[in-house]
């Protein structure tokens, strides 16, 4: 497999002042340190967000800012006031760290709005690099869409996945759409010329230049939707690694600089009227010594705060994922998706938890596994209400924890066993379902994986045909086999689709229903022997 050297930092800094190193390796000595611009970020006036129009006008500088989201009170108050998008990309930015670090703009967003930790891919997908981390929230796709697969740009797919402003302009060309970034290939390579305005940060001006641009233009213009991005969180990583005390500073220096930004927000002689939707997210993590690119859980993290009218105060989700921020912003918008669009992200408030989902208080720590750590809760296997796994043909032995279909999250899965692919489940939400034989044969067994996902019955009386909608991914070896199959009425099982192949993605089966029939359930059988694994999750009916 080819490397490709993480070179965020060198491409911000000018030619002189650049040293060079391989930060994807967790044990890469960290990249030399340009001045973090703290000192000046710390002197920054970080003003509160009003609650009202009234409380916009009286609030008082000093304190820090809180949730947009306040200042609308009900949704349909909301709705009659224009609605405009901030997405703010703190790069490098671990949100644990966030919270460690005391930052209280930050801190006062989440109180006043949604939190939602998430993961990344790896390679083979992407690395844990922005220039994928960055196309993927611009896109709402994930990167074996938009092609983007680290920082060289090799031959993104831009046109076919466009950034989420040129969306906008697209759709209407009237609203005003601004970038502004301190990694230049933002504004230079990723969103497109069709933004109204698209600004590189020359390097000597670094995230200071990008904050007095953003709030000049907040300020003193009237854009719809603004992205800004900041860097400095994501140099301390190299330099210092996210365990250290540098990595906190930089936080609490970027922390200022975002309440500048909302300052300038509030400040709107029109804010009263507006109806602001702020969304905060980072495109990687970073290991604790420093660095990122590989497929550690710490290199692998990424968040999304979202702060508006649609986003209850203080609340936490475990079913987002970088990809819905870009759709999410169009609705908000008023900018409807087009299903022909292929996204893979989801407005986050139409998001629904599945079944599978609820299950995440029943989940339980390690058992046989050996590479989690204790304290990490990810498994059960039992099934959620109206549900069941079938083991009737199930071999003995085995890793308990995958011994037949288990229910499972990403932390937990993929630390079973890194690289070998698992962290390219990305269309997974929270909790979902795994049948997984090679984990199940690393302990002592006897006969064959062979294991039966049975869904509810589903009613379908009076129906022609009926939708059978899931996510899925698949990853054969040798005579591994994954079925689906309906049952109708109790009746038969019939195979109504196959896996043979490597499978990422939503599924769609639209079955005829036969005459006479009023219910439908579904089972997914998995059989293999050593093999690899199959993944469902999100099963929708009708």
């Amino acid at each position: 497999m080819t490397t490709h050297q993480e070179d965020d930092v060198n491409r911000r800094i000018p030619a002189a002042q650049q040293t060079h190193a391989t930060p994807q390796s967790p044990t890469a000595p960290g990249l030399s340190r340009r001045g973090m611009l703290l000192g000046a970020a710390a002197a920054l006036a970080a003003g509160p967000l009003a609650a009202t129009a009234a409380r916009a006008a009286t609030a008082a500088t000093a304190a820090p800012a809180t949730a947009p989201a306040t200042a609308t009170g009900p949704a349909t108050a909301a709705a009659a006031r224009t609605p405009k998008v901030l997405v703010i990309g703190l790069d490098g930015t671990m949100v644990t760290r966030v919270k460690d670090s005391g930052a209280p703009n930050l801190a006062a967003l989440m109180a006043g709005g949604l939190t939602a930790a998430s993961s990344l891919y790896t390679a083979p997908m992407a690395g844990t690099s922005s220039g994928p981390g960055w196309s993927t929230i611009a896109t709402g796709v994930w990167p074996d869409k938009h092609n983007v697969r680290d920082n060289d740009f090799t031959a993104p797919a831009f046109a076919a996945y466009p950034d989420f402003l040129t969306r906008v302009e697209t759709a209407n060309p009237a609203l005003s759409t601004y970038v502004v970034a301190s990694w230049a290939p933002i504004a230079d390579t990723i969103y497109s010329g069709r933004v109204d305005t698209r600004v590189a940060t020359p390097s000597a001006e670094y995230d200071t230049g990008t904050t007095a641009r953003a709030v000049a233009r907040l300020r003193d213009g009237n854009p719809d939707a603004v992205f800004v991005q900041l860097d400095n969180v994501d140099h301390a990583g190299h330099s210092s690694g996210s365990a250290s005390k540098a990595y906190l500073d930089a936080i609490r220096g970027v922390d200022a600089q975002v309440g500048q930004i909302l300052t300038a927000v509030r400040g709107r002689a029109g804010y009263a009227q507006e109806d602001w939707l702020v969304m905060i997210t980072a495109d990687h993590g970073h290991t604790p010594t420093g660095g990122h690119g590989g497929s550690t859980w710490e290199e692998r993290q990424t968040f999304v705060i979202a702060n508006g009218s649609a986003f209850p105060a203080g609340s936490v989700r475990h079913d987002v994922r970088m990809v819905d921020i870009a759709p999410t912003a169009l609705a908000h918008l008023g900018i409807a998706t087009d299903p022909a669009w292929g996204l893979d992200g989801t407005p986050i408030p139409a998001l629904v938890p599945d079944d599978f989902d609820a299950l995440r208080p029943q989940l339980t720590g390690r058992v046989d596994e050996t590479g989690i750590a204790a304290g990490v809760l990810g498994f059960t296997r039992t099934a959620p209400a109206g549900w069941s796994v079938d083991n009737s043909a199930m071999g003995t032995g085995g890793v308990t924890e995958w011994r037949g279909w288990s229910f499972t999250t990403d932390e937990f899965w993929t630390k079973a066993q890194r690289d070998q692919n698992r962290e390219l489940n990305v269309r997974s939400r929270n909790v979902f379902a795994v049948a997984d034989s090679d984990e199940w044969a690393d302990k002592t067994f006897q006969g064959n994986y062979d294991s039966t996902l049975v869904s509810p019955e589903y009613p379908v009386a009076g129906r022609s045909s009926v939708p059978v909608t899931f996510n899925t991914f698949y990853r054969p070896e040798g005579v591994q086999t994954a079925r689906v199959l309906a049952v109708w009425d109790g009746g038969t099982p019939v195979e109504v689709k196959s896996f043979t192949a490597d499978t990422n993605g939503r599924q769609r089966l639209d079955l005829a229903v036969p005459a006479g029939v009023g219910r439908l359930r579904l089972r997914f059988r998995y059989t293999g022997s050593n093999n690899w694994y199959w993944v469902v999750d999100g099963v929708r009916v009708g």
